[in-house]
């Protein structure tokens, strides 16, 4: 770790495609009236409009829905699970509407996409969930996500949206996640009661003497997880290649200040989104079945293209979309494995074939590539 360094940010963020920013609830809504903090949101707007000038793609992670739905509905602060999925429903419609409204000021159009804890740990519906959310990026539209606090349970739940925020940035391969905070970022000790704590700038391997900084869980009125969470969060995103920083979001437009200088902690990611993904697909063990491809499609593989389905002769084992795969040549040489984007029963159907026919032989259309070359470890 580090604790002097110009404009980090300036450093490290050429050549970066997507940034999420995670907006919590004691930020978003005002703790003397409960009411949504207009001003300050109209300044993550214009964040939001300043990453897009730059060429990122931009992913929101907010609370807030309970908050603003015990306002509505007149019910003061409880950790009761019916009351909280109750008040999730009617601040949900209050929250969405807000970003709409604020977003829509900047031309900037958004899409609400609710999440629960099995959505980012199911295969399969991670990569429904991943799908949406990457069409939505195609499409130039701003995701705003949130936990489903209607459906989920204490039981099977992130309950703080810092680690949620992560598995989103992971998810979708982004290269910086900034979790906005109440104070500057990691320090050396509690500030609040420590004046000699000292902020630290850089974070470039999270040990245990890091994690012991963080302290202990804190549960406010709009907000829930404190410093702890924030790590949690820190050691998904880096893992999965995607830088994140700590910083102070009471500020207006706190992105924009992070990267024209503002204090901040700043968690180098372990390599890039992309490389992180291909090494865990590479060192996966869980091997579900085997494609075995023609000569062209190895040729097409070993210089960098995706699989298609005119490329495979033989389908083993049974398997669903998402699992990984095993290919081999026909004379039996194992030359890679990746995740599959059809079940055992579709690819078989489509072996062979051109991707324009996938419409015309399943009845809907799906991606054109069995495997893609992202989704795609070569030997």
């Amino acid at each position: 770790m580090t604790e002097n360094t110009d404009n980090i940010i300036t450093c490290h963020s050429e050549g970066w495609k997507r940034v999420i920013i995670k907006i919590g609830s004691a930020l978003l809504i005002d703790k003397d009236n409960g009411q949504l903090r207009v001003g300050w949101l109209k300044g993550i707007a214009r964040d939001v409009a300043f990453l897009r000038e730059r060429g990122y793609q931009v992913i929101l992670v907010s609370s807030g829905s309970i908050g603003l739905g015990r306002r509505i509905l007149n019910l003061s602060m409880s950790k009761k699970l019916e009351e909280n999925q109750a008040a999730a429903a009617v601040g949900q419609i209050e929250l969405a509407t807000a970003y709409r409204t604020i977003l829509g000021k900047q031309n900037i159009p958004m899409a609400q996409i609710l999440l629960t804890y099995g959505d980012t740990e199911e295969r399969r519906r991670y990569l429904n969930a991943r799908n949406t959310i990457n069409r939505l990026l195609e499409l130039n539209v701003v995701p705003m996500i949130n936990e489903n606090d209607t459906v989920a349970t204490d039981e099977v739940r992130y309950g703080d949206n810092d680690r949620l925020a992560a598995r989103v940035a992971s998810m979708c391969e982004a290269d910086c996640l900034f979790l906005l905070s109440d104070i500057d970022g990691l320090y050396t000790a509690d500030p609040n009661h420590n004046a000699s704590a000292i902020l630290i700038d850089e974070v470039e391997q999270i040990t245990s003497d890091i994690e012991a900084m963080a302290g202990d869980p804190v549960s406010t009125g709009f907000g829930s997880g404190g410093m702890i969470t924030k790590i949690a969060a820190a050691k998904i995103a880096v893992a999965s290649g995607c830088n994140m920083v700590i910083t102070n979001g009471t500020a207006h437009s706190p992105v924009q200040e992070y990267f024209n200088g503002a204090k901040g902690t700043w968690f180098h990611a372990s390599g890039n989104p992309l490389a992180a993904k291909k090494k865990w697909i590479g060192a996966s063990l869980d091997i579900s079945g085997e494609l075995i491809i023609d000569d062209g499609a190895v040729t097409a593989l070993m210089s960098g293209k995706s699989l298609l389905p005119a490329g495979i002769v033989r389908v083993e084992g049974s398997f669903e979309r998402g699992d990984t795969i095993r290919i081999m040549t026909i004379n039996g040489n194992i030359i890679g494995q990746g995740l599959i984007a059809y079940n055992a029963q579709d690819t078989v159907s489509l072996m062979g074939h051109r991707s324009h026919e996938i419409e015309q032989i399943l009845g809907y259309s799906g991606r054109d590539e069995i495997i893609h070359r992202n989704d795609l470890v070569i030997n």
